[in-house]
């Protein structure tokens, strides 16, 4: 569950106000607390490791260190109390929505980025796959967890690409809401567009000048020829 509180403070006479939250997860196999600040994650418990972890950078000034300590050892209590209500909790699952794009505009053979992104579900993990023509591929990089106003998560995996003529990538995720149903998001129609005939009744400007009529044989985009105005009888 989360508890959301404001924190405020002042410098050199300038309001300053952050936004912190607790979450507690569990399940029969596994279990979760982290603390945030303004939707980041600043600390959560290892629980194999038995100890806390501060997890933002050095330059986040406004977290002071000793503000968690304790902090790891009040987890252990907070687990055992989700634990004894994990029944209930379990009706509150809600599954993923996932959708997958790409960063960049799409030129073949040029590196881009896929991007898959999940929302919307409760509570973490997800376990998130990639592959590229029906082979998976592991170079991929997942961000943190992130908190949404609802009380559920997003997450986003980036997958670096460099894609051809007839690739296809998919992302398939799984979560306790959907299990045995993973969800998986396709990626890849043609690059290029389609082709089509067309036929212009008239006079065509540019190369086709001077003809009453013209027959052609292309993309469906055509781009830098003016070619007047026209029929297209096919795509």
């Amino acid at each position: 569950g989360f508890i959301h509180t404001k924190i405020s403070f002042d410098i050199l006479s300038v309001s300053v106000v952050h936004n912190s939250f607790v979450f507690t997860g569990c399940s029969d196999t596994e279990k979760e607390e982290l603390y945030g600040t303004d939707g980041e994650e600043v600390f959560h418990s290892d629980f194999i490791g038995k100890k806390g972890l501060l997890t933002l950078p050095d330059f986040a000034d406004f977290v002071n260190s000793t503000s968690y300590d304790g902090f790891y050892e009040q987890s252990v209590g907070s687990l055992e109390v989700c634990r004894n209500y994990l029944d209930i909790q379990i009706k509150a699952y809600k599954p993923p929505h996932t959708s997958i794009y790409s960063k960049y505009d799409v030129m073949v053979g040029v590196e881009n980025d896929l991007i898959c992104h999940m929302t919307g579900f409760f509570p973490p993990p997800v376990i998130i796959s990639w592959t590229k023509n029906s082979v998976n591929v592991t170079e991929f990089m997942n961000s943190q967890y992130r908190p949404n106003h609802d009380g559920t998560f997003n997450i986003f995996s980036h997958l670096k690409i460099t894609p051809e003529e007839g690739d296809i990538y998919s992302c398939t995720v799984g979560h306790k809401a959907i299990l045995g149903q993973p969800q998986t998001k396709t990626w890849g129609e043609s690059l290029f567009p389609p082709k089509c005939f067309f036929i212009f009744l008239g006079k065509p400007l540019g190369p086709l000048a001077g003809t009453d009529f013209g027959l052609g044989y292309g993309a469906k985009y055509i781009s830098g020829l003016n070619l007047g105005r026209g029929i297209i009888l096919g795509w």
